[in-house]
């Protein structure tokens, strides 16, 4: 007797997780909540018939049980772009059952708008990269907090640029009103912390792409520093997962948006999709490239002469810099 082949959908939450299994023919098998444990979905699944091809959307924590469903189950599973899932269900109403019924339906016919299932090393390192972003942000927000105070109370700029030694100096010998300046220095003490944490953690990073041969050939490329490098390993992972540049600068939120429609020809920006966290970092890149590289001070010049604003410019290098990269890392792991 032959193995019946089922396609599952997997609609996972923090407590359980929403299977539904379905035959060649479309018809449920099962579709119910299940604990969130990879041999408890695993053993259930398996009395229904062999997995065909299974589908989780992607979010946070379903990364983790795909992994396990895929090298410890041996099922044939695809992580699931949420938005495009979204859209193809083309319903105002929302349940767990449908969803993980949509999936199942979609693994059937082969139509699993797929989101890249990155390898544990990768995942961890994007942990850490993310965590370095996290602290970023934070002392950036410590600076904007004390530079509204000192607008408030229309405090005239010194002389020295803003943060640098000088500035800090001037700033602790400020007479302020007396709660003003109370916040001040507890934001400035908030401010050390986090810069002792943030050195810690690229430290840490240092540690642990030392050995890595991608980040060590970005370090070569003329504009590229390490947190640049490293946040492109995290992030993109492999470049050989694309098989153009374009695609590669798509993910990554830097080809312009079409907008056009009928004889209306018209571009809407930048797309908008992937990390803005990878864009932005991205982009700081183009903005290096365009004033030391003469390849890309080339380009922003030949663009600044027709008119495009800064943020355009940046955009453009940007995106073009990065399908050469594309190509660059191609030969690289062609010729290693």
């Amino acid at each position: 007797m032959a193995i019946v082949k089922v396609f599952v959908g997997l609609d996972y939450h923090d407590d359980f997780v929403q299977v539904c299994v379905m035959n060649g023919k479309g018809k449920i098998l099962v579709n119910r909540k299940m604990s969130n444990d990879w041999q408890a979905i695993a053993t259930a699944v398996k009395k229904t018939g062999r997995v065909a091809r299974a589908a989780i959307e992607a979010c946070n924590g379903a990364a983790h049980l795909a992994d396990e469903l895929i090298h410890r189950g041996g099922w044939p599973l695809e992580l699931s772009h949420p938005g495009y899932v979204a859209r193809l269900k083309q319903s105002p109403d929302k349940s767990d059952y449908s969803d993980a019924q949509l999936l199942a339906d979609l693994a059937r016919v082969g139509y699993i708008p797929t989101v890249w299932l990155a390898p544990p090393e990768v995942r961890e390192l994007r942990r850490v990269v993310r965590f370095r972003q996290q602290l970023a942000a934070e002392r950036r927000n410590i600076k904007l907090r004390i530079g509204a105070l000192l607008r408030e109370h229309r405090v005239p700029r010194p002389s020295c640029h803003p943060w640098t030694r000088a500035w800090r100096r001037w700033l602790e010998k400020l007479e302020l009103p007396t709660q003003t300046g109370w916040i001040v220095k507890q934001q400035l003490r908030r401010f050390d912390a986090v810069c002792l944490d943030l050195a810690e953690v690229e430290a840490h990073l240092a540690k642990l792409v030392e050995q890595d041969r991608l980040v060590q050939f970005l370090l070569t490329l003329p504009g590229i520093g390490p947190v640049t490098a490293i946040t492109l390993r995290a992030e993109i992972g492999r470049f050989d997962r694309f098989q153009r540049g374009k695609q590669l600068s798509r993910f990554c939120g830097l080809s312009p948006r079409n907008a056009s429609s009928g004889h209306r020809q018209a571009d809407a920006g930048l797309i908008r999709a992937g990390n803005p966290q990878l864009r932005a970092v991205i982009l700081q890149a183009a903005h290096r490239l365009k004033r030391y590289d003469p390849r890309w001070r080339t380009l922003a010049e030949r663009l600044r002469h027709r008119g495009k604003p800064g943020s355009v410019i940046a955009a453009a290098v940007a995106n073009r810099w990065l399908r050469s990269l594309y190509h660059q890392v191609k030969q690289w792991s062609m010729a290693s």
